[in-house]
């Protein structure tokens, strides 16, 4: 298990009888960063669930950092994993004191790092701003900054630049690829967006109906698929 974050082994999520993720086996590296594109519907943003331990499988089993984690996870273990959603959920509160909201469930204050965050997120001006007069792309900032500041091991990201303007999307890339250059942050992404998956990604894996069906090198990925079906995607045909 040396150098894994997950190991998925016959894994399965089924709500009322449907089966929404089916994988026989995916590993996640540490200090990588591994993309998982396929259309609306195919378990990503489910798969992303069960990684952050917020759904149980209903059969198989995440292993995480050599331990099984089905059932009860340890707070010690649920802290080092945060997840960006798509559409961020922020407290009726400024900026500031929504970054300063996982230090605080933690026990810590960490002014200086909260401070520090707003400024690479391009939000120091703004600290003192109510959270929810914010545009969209910066509460989405506002969300990426909360998650990173407790410095988290894995950091899973739920199409964060969706509906996003290219200058918020340009911006959450580079804080992203920074932060896993400098501390090592495993990082697992969901997109829609094949040219996203192509700049930020060390491997991308492709997701139909549930199951993993294909994962390689980005530039295997992309060059040489082996499944007609990631080369139909890559090509932006439809796939379903």
């Amino acid at each position: 298990m040396d150098g894994l974050v997950y190991r998925i082994e016959d894994l399965k999520k089924e709500y009322a009888g449907r089966t929404v993720v089916d994988i026989a086996r995916l590993d996640v590296r540490a200090g990588e960063v591994l993309a998982l594109v396929g259309p609306s519907g195919a378990g990503k943003s489910t798969l992303l669930r069960l990684l952050n331990f917020l759904e149980q499988p209903t059969r198989g089993r995440i292993v995480y950092r050599g331990e099984s984690v089905n059932g009860n996870v340890p707070l010690k273990t649920r802290r080092q994993v945060t997840t960006v959603f798509q559409r961020p959920v922020l407290l009726r509160a400024t900026a500031r004191a929504n970054v300063a909201y996982g230090l605080g469930l933690r026990g810590e204050r960490g002014d200086g790092r909260i401070d520090a965050m707003l400024a690479r997120v391009g939000l120091g001006d703004l600290a003192h701003a109510p959270a929810h007069k914010l545009s969209g792309g910066e509460m989405q900032r506002v969300a990426l900054a909360r998650a990173l500041v407790v410095d988290p091991q894995v950091l899973l990201l739920d199409e964060p630049t969706a509906n996003l303007d290219p200058y918020n999307v340009g911006l959450i890339e580079e804080i992203v690829r920074e932060h896993n250059r400098a501390r090592g942050t495993t990082i697992v992404l969901v997109t829609h967006n094949v040219f996203q998956a192509k700049r930020l990604a060390r491997r991308v894996g492709l997701m139909l109906g549930g199951r993993l069906i294909e994962i390689a090198a980005t530039k295997e990925f992309f060059d040489s698929a082996k499944d007609p079906r990631t080369a139909a995607f890559v090509r932006g045909d439809m796939v379903y």
